[in-house]
Order: C-alpha cells, then structure tokens, then sequence
C-alpha cells in the first residue's frame, strides 16, 4: 500500500502554513493522529507534518477512522466518514478489494471490472480457437487406410487368431449408388448439403452428459461422425471432442460437400468386418456399391447406427432392424429422395446373405473371439467393436487351447455316435450343443462349445445362448435357499424361519396338491387347485431331500419352493452368478422346475459357487487388452465374493454328489474321481442338461433343438433313436469325456466333507421318525432306480399301496396312524410344527407345481395350471459375453 500525504490547502503557497491555522481550514484544532506504533498521539498545535515524522497508510487510516467511529460519538462518525471520503493519494491498477467501501461491498467488483475481466477471457478464449484452428492439421484420406489387426492370444500368451481392417476399398462418389446417398442423409443428417458441419447443441448436451458421468454420445453430423471415424479414436472424451470440434470446422472450410460424403462413406463401419459402402455391399448383399436399389440402400444405412444391434443376421435384433429400415425409408420420402411410389416398392425386407466367415474363424475360434469381444466392450466402455475391426488392440484371453479341443472333440464324438441325420432326418437335424468350462473361485473360462463352426453356418454363440430353459438343474438353487434363508413353515428360537437339511422328508406323491406357507391351497389360472406332477405317476411318499434330488421328483421341490419363498430362491441364484433378467417370473409354482432361460456360462458360474464353497466368483474371458501398446486397466480376475455359507454350499455338494453316483449323473462313475452335478430336463423334451463339477472344473452341458430358420425350439424326442433324451444321458456323456481329457494331468481331489447346518423340518403330514437321520421307511424311495429310460430315470413305486398318516384305510381325524394321540401338540400345521401331528386332517398332501420329468409336465387333468411364467432371454442379457 502507498502511504498518503497530507496536502497544504493552498498547494500554490510555499509549504507556510497560515498562522495559528495548524494545517487545517479555519484554523481548528489538530486530529488525533497515530504513531508508527499504533498508539494515538495529538500534534502540537503549528507543527506541521514533515517528511521525517511518520506518515499514515491507508490502512491506518482505515483502522483510524473505525476507532473514532466507534467511540467518538457523533464527532468520531464525521471523522470515519472524512477518512472514507478522502482522497485516496497514488491509486493502484487494479483497485481491489475496494478503497472507501465496507462489508460486502468492499469485495464486490465494480461493473467495470466485471466488463473488463469479461472481455479479457473472451479475448483469451478467441485468441486460443484461433490458435488451435490454425495448428490443427487434416492429414489425406490415403494415409488412413492402414491394415492393422487386431491379435487374440490363448491363455499361454501363443497367438489364437487375428482380425482387423483389411475389408475395405476405397471408391469414388459416382460408384456409390444415390440410393444409399440419399438413405445415408435421410437417416444421419438431413441438413447436410446445407449445414455448417457442425451441431452445437448436440456437442454441448455431448460434453455435459460426459462431464456428469453420463452416457457419452456420438456426433450428430454427416461432417463430425466422418471426422471421428477418419482422424480420430472412437473414444468418447473431452479432449476427442476439442480435436473433433476443430478439425470437422476445417474440413467444412476446406473440402467440398461431396469430398466430405465420400470420406464418410468410404470410413464407416457397417458391421460383419466391413469398413466402407464397398465392403459392406459385397458383405450383405454380394454387389457393387453402385448397384445398391432403394431396399438395399435403406437397410446398409440402418447399420451405421449401430451394426452391433441393427445386423439382421442376429435373430435377436431383426425386429429392431426392420423397424428402423421403415424409419428411413419414410425419411427418404420426406426429404425427397424417393416418391411414395417407389417406397411402396419396398414391402418386403431385403434379407442379407449369409456371413462370409474368414478361414482364422473357423472352428470354435469365432465363439472364443465373440465371448471375448463382448467381455472388452462391456469391462472398458471406449473400446467399441468398430474400434476393435480397425485393428491395432492385443486381446489375451483365459482359454486355454487343449481344453478348447477336448471339448470340442467330446461334442463331435457323442454326435457322431448318436446322431444320423440322413437315417433320422426328422429327428436328428438342427440338433444344438452349448458348453461352458470355468475355473471355480476363479472364474476364468477355459473352454468354450458355440457351435458346428461359422464354416457351418452356424454363426450364434450357443456358450451364450438364449431362449433355452434349465429344467432340474435350477434344484439346487431351491435346497441351497431352504438351507441359508429357512422355510417360512417353521420358526426357530429367534422367531426367524427355520433352516433345514437334506435330510428333511416331503411328500413326492405325483399330482399331489401344493400348497402356500400359510397352509392355503395354490390355484391354477383356471381358478382350480393346482396339481403337481412327476415324471412317472404312483405314489412315493414322504421321501428326504436328498432323495427327491437324487431321483429328480419335480413334488418336493415345487412344495419347498412355495415354503421358503419364490423371491428368496431368486435372490439367491443371483447372488451365486445367475443374471437376474434371465430369470423367469418367480411367482409361478413352475418356478423351481427351471422355466428360467440362463445360458451355459452363467450355469457354469452358478455351480462354480458350489465347488468354491459358497464364494462366487464372476466370470471372465479376458485378462489383459492393449490399445496402441498401451495397457488399458480393468481386466482379469475380480475378487470374489460370499455368496452362500461354506457349510451351505458344502452340503448342497454333499447332495450332488449322491446324483453323480447313485441318481440320474451315474454316467459320470466313468470318469474315476469325485463328482457333483446335476441333470435337467424340460417340458416336451426340447432340453437337456448335465451341469458337474470336481473341485477343480465346473462345466455345464445343453442340448436342444431348433429350427435355424425360424429359431423355434423342438422337441428332442426322437432324437438319436430314443423315445426321450433327458439330462442324464447325452449331455452327461460329452461332460464325462471331455472332463476325462481336461483333467487328465491334475490330481484327484476331494471334496470337503460339509459341516452340519440347519435340522430336519418335514413337510406337513409326514410320518413320525425315531431320529432325524433315520433310513427310508417303507414310504420312500428305494435305493436303486428303475431300469425303464424316462426324461429323468425314476425308482419303481414302493410296495405299499398307501401313506400312513395320508391315504390308508381306516385313518382317522381323531388318531394317528400308529393309533398313538398325540396330545400337547400346539403348533400349526404348514406353519410351524417340526414334526406335525400325524392326523389324517393335518395331512393335506403338500405338492404342486406343472412339470413332467425335469421341467414342466401338465397338471392334473382338471386340476388348476399356475399362471404361465415369464421366460426370460438367457445368456448373459447385455452384460459381457465370459461374465
């Protein structure tokens, strides 16, 4: 700060002071003044101030006057406001904060600071646009066409395959047809010949929703999406969107509105590898750009919103294809470019030819690059798959190749001995194999079947596919929720719902009634009680848990399903890995028969928790990726989580391992080590599933049928020459040999033996027993399965033609079946009695559900069908391909 002089109030005099005048007007006396310690000091009258007293700043003064304003009354405010008002002496260049203004305004720039400090970053900003303008360079069109790939390594780091952007050829406006102009223009930007290039708008709402996290958008122009897709990465950053902003402005200056066409056209990705209309002409429709008509034209144009989700090769976004195709073929007429003649020409969509498939992507190695292109998109959001056909990115995957081979080989095997297509023609065509081998508590896949091999013309990914119900491999979901969550019937000391153990006893009568924890019956949607059934009629009665699961009996668990609620069983397969939008409605009572469509992978993931006792482990395809020699962050084995109680888990194997050695897996005793799994079956035989696991592999096998050309499922029933196939047949054949080769060189290993959890809690109206573990009775299942083939082998009915306590002759509501009282009994029956009183009127037969076999059958003639479930997609559902 500048110290403040005084002034003579006659600066023309000589520096003489009037007498007697002290320095002031009129002659008054002098002010209090402040030495250069701060403390207040009067100046003697006709002593003036000299340059070696000291002088006050103007922060003194400021202090000064604020003292005088404070306690001196009416004179020390004249005094502060004298001080305020006086003049300031030298002023600085930037008068901030304020001199002679107090409290906020003190602070508070003038308007001519505002305006001053406005037009400076305005100059600032105008002046770095110009700079950028002027350094930004546009190299030539030629110098982008460069042939790089893009390598896929197998889990030894040895290269897989390759692909990249070697499906391009550069071509002249005049041979592109107008046709596919003037879609391109209609669907992308109608304003093109006229625009300045630019959508500020849309790079504004661009750069906000990427600012917010948001998802990032693409550019809105014919000039800005030719510039990113020629000069740029396909990232979607800030610092993209700058060099986007500047070079689409020069190229707008420079280049012509057809040069500017011609680039876009020649740089844009159109899906199945193809970069360019060229390319993409003789990739969909095997002609040259120039030959393109109206319907051709509109559909390629489609695609450049997204060849991923518009391709119509893919059964799944043909709808979503067609829709579009329409769009623009209405925007062609609204802008012109055809008559709404020659767009009633355009009834019927114009079906591409079939894929093109390279020699590197024959076999299963399409699947593997397939499985791990969509784990890269999914995991690093930059990465697109238009970036990946470009080329320069390293992919290394999980697979490892012998096991690929071995499961491959296991496939062609058990086809080749069961299958004849040319004697069973009706029957063994369109047969479809889908297999998953993942590392449990890792989660690296290691295997993959997607197929017979794009060479084939198989072109979807059946390790990720859709559509296909589990049937009685979705059972152990069931019996590991009653373990971990309790059933609703029973309430334990803390007033929860009591846990319960394989050894727990429910009713597998077939078409036994089900019903709801409340006790109340279930109805159909015809409003009549709803009846389950088994595989095979007769009547079983009250067997363990561990026996309906090894047998497979749909009763029981439909039953214990109801008892521990549908919601909680969901909640729990999705905490084990399944994909919650695979699931199907888990209100239905065909719930827990597997109307669910989950894919291979996410089944393989799902019985991987099992074998990692309870920790589940997501799944993953790739461990490292880099762009341009760079590493990007994100990939390989995530950290596992609980999903389920160790000793949950451990007994749920406990039970699975009784199937592969004494239940429907018994195929797999062949393979010489221990075994857990389990076989399903759906309605009308149009699935069959083996999902196993050692303590090292978990691998899930399906088989179904389907009709390629109306991608409809059917019935395997026939197939191979059998009256049925069922879960523990073919597909347990090709897990059992492929797993004989994957393991051939690691170690047997045991399972570990299962800690105690949870109690018995029978079902209501089952017989009483000497202990919890007592040994079938004479009511349950024997201990050996019937020789009869079914959907899912069941034992032969026991010899007693009726149920204690159920069905037999001379029941009575006032005695039991041993003809024992039972007085004192105080709980509810279906509510919460561990061992219900054995009257014929407290034994309504708990059982339910629509299934026959493994999946789901008829209910009872007459009897009441659930609502139908909602199926839903399988696969991973959006998520990455390998997750």
């Amino acid at each position: 700060m500048s110290e403040r002089r005084r002034r003579t109030p006659n600066p023309g005099d000589d520096g003489q002071q009037p007498p007697g005048g002290g320095g002031r007007r009129g002659g008054g006396p002098e002010p209090d003044e402040l030495r250069s310690d701060g403390v207040g000091r009067r100046r003697p009258a006709g002593v003036r101030e000299t340059a070696q007293q000291p002088r006050m700043t103007r922060a003194e003064m400021r202090k000064a006057a604020q003292k005088k304003g404070k306690g001196g009354g009416r004179g020390g405010g004249a005094a502060a406001s004298a001080a305020a008002s006086a003049d300031p002496g030298k002023k600085r260049f930037i008068d901030y904060p304020r001199f002679g203004k107090t409290g906020v305004r003190r602070w508070l720039p003038s308007w001519k600071q505002w305006l001053s400090g406005f037009l400076l970053v305005f100059g600032c900003f105008v002046g770095l646009v110009f700079y950028l303008y002027q350094t930004t360079k546009v190299p030539e069109l030629n110098d982008l066409v460069q042939n790089q790939n893009t390598i896929y390594y197998w889990a030894d780091n040895s290269e897989m395959t390759r692909k990249g952007q070697t499906n391009r050829q550069i071509v002249e406006l005049n041979d592109i047809s107008p046709n596919l102009q003037n879609a391109v223009i209609a669907a992308e930007n109608k304003s093109f010949r006229t625009d300045s290039g630019i959508d500020p708008k849309g790079m504004l709402r661009a750069v906000w929703n990427m600012a917010k996290g948001g998802e990032t958008q693409g550019a809105s122009t014919i000039t800005q999406q030719y510039v990113k897709n020629a000069y740029l990465s396909q990232e979607q950053t800030l610092s993209r969107k700058v060099k986007e902003f500047f070079i689409t402005l020069k190229i707008n200056q420079d280049k012509k509105k057809n040069e500017i066409l011609t680039g876009y056209l020649n740089t844009s990705w159109f899906g199945r590898g193809a970069n360019g209309a060229q390319a993409a002409a003789q990739a969909y429709y095997g002609v040259n750009a120039k030959d393109l008509d109206v319907c051709q034209s509109a559909m390629l144009a489609a695609l450049l919103k997204g060849a991923t989700y518009y391709d119509p090769t893919n059964p799944e976004n043909k709808e979503r294809a067609q829709g579009r195709w329409n769009w623009i073929l209405d925007q062609m007429v609204d802008t012109k470019a055809i008559t709404p003649e020659e767009r009633a020409k355009c009834s019927t969509f114009p079906d591409p030819i079939p894929p093109k498939p390279s020699a590197n992507m024959n076999g299963e190695i399409s699947y593997l690059v397939d499985t791990a292109n969509k784990y890269v998109t999914a995991t690093d959001k930059t990465i697109t798959q238009q970036m990946i056909d470009r080329g320069g990115l390293k992919i290394y995957t999980t697979f490892e190749k012998d096991k690929v081979d071995a499961l491959k080989a296991a496939v062609d095997a058990v086809k080749a001995e069961n299958l004849d297509p040319q004697k069973r023609p009706d029957n063994d065509t369109n047969i479809q194999f889908g297999s998953a081998s993942i590392r449990p508590g890792d989660g690296a896949i290691v295997a993959l079947y997607g197929g017979d091999g794009v060479e084939n013309g198989h072109f979807g990914n059946n390790a990720d596919a859709t559509g296909v119900q589990v049937g009685s491999t979705f059972k152990p979901f069931v019996l590991a929720t009653a373990m971990q969550t309790g059933v609703l019937t029973a309430k334990d000391d803390k007033g929860k719902p009591k846990r319960i153990n394989a050894d727990s006893r429910y009713l597998a009568d077939d078409l036994s009634e089900i019903r709801k924890p409340d006790g109340s019956l279930v109805i159909g949607d015809d409003g009549k009680t709803y009846h389950q059934k088994n595989e095979e009629a007769g009547k079983r009665g009250y067997v363990s848990l561990r026996q309906a699961m090894q047998f497979s009996y749909n009763v029981p668990f439909v039953q214990l399903n109801q008892d521990v609620g549908g919601q909680n069983v969901a909640d729990i397969a999705v905490q084990m890995g399944i994909r919650r939008d695979s699931l199907a409605d888990p209100k239905t009572a065909t719930f827990p028969l597997g109307t669910s469509t989950i894919s291979p992978i996410r089944m393989a993931t799902a019985y991987g928790t099992l074998a990692a006792s309870g920790k589940e482990s997501e799944p993953y395809s790739v461990t490292k990726v880099e762009v341009s020699g760079i590493e990007r962050p994100g990939f390989g084995k995530k950290d596992s989580k609980v999903a389920l109680e160790p000793a949950v888990a451990d007994n749920v194997t406990d039970v699975l391992v009784n199937v592969a050695a004494n239940g429907t897996g018994k195929k797999t005793k062949e393979l010489g080590r221990p075994v857990a799994g389990k076989t399903g079956t759906t309605d009308e035989n149009k699935s069959a599933w083996w999902v196993g696991y050692t303590p090292q592999l978990v691998t899930s096998v399906a088989m179904w049928r389907e009709d390629p050309s109306k991608h409809e499922r059917q019935s395997l029933k026939g197939t191979g020459g059998k009256q049925s196939i069922h879960g523990g047949d073919i597909p347990t054949d090709v897990f059992t040999r492929y797993m004989k080769a994957a393991l051939a060189n690691e170690k047997k290993m045991d399972f570990p033996n299962p800690q105690p959890v949870g109690s018995e809690v029978d079902s209501s109206g089952a017989p009483s027993t000497v202990s919890p573990t007592a040994s079938p009775t004479a009511t349950e299942t024997p201990s050996a399965p019937p020789t009869t083939q079914s959907q899912e082998p069941q034992p032969p009915q026991p010899t007693p033609t009726c149920v204690p306590g159920v069905d037999c002759p001379g029941d009575h509501p006032s005695h039991s079946t041993s003809k024992t009282p039972n007085p004192g009994n105080s709980c509810l029956p279906l509510i919460n009695c561990q061992t219900p009183p054995p009257t014929a009127t407290d034994t309504p037969p708990p059982g339910g559900g629509n299934g026959n076999g493994n999946g789901n059958g008829g209910g009872h003639p007459g009897g009441g069908k659930p609502t139908p479930s909602t199926t839903g997609g399988g696969g991973l559902q959006g998520l990455p391909a390998g997750q």
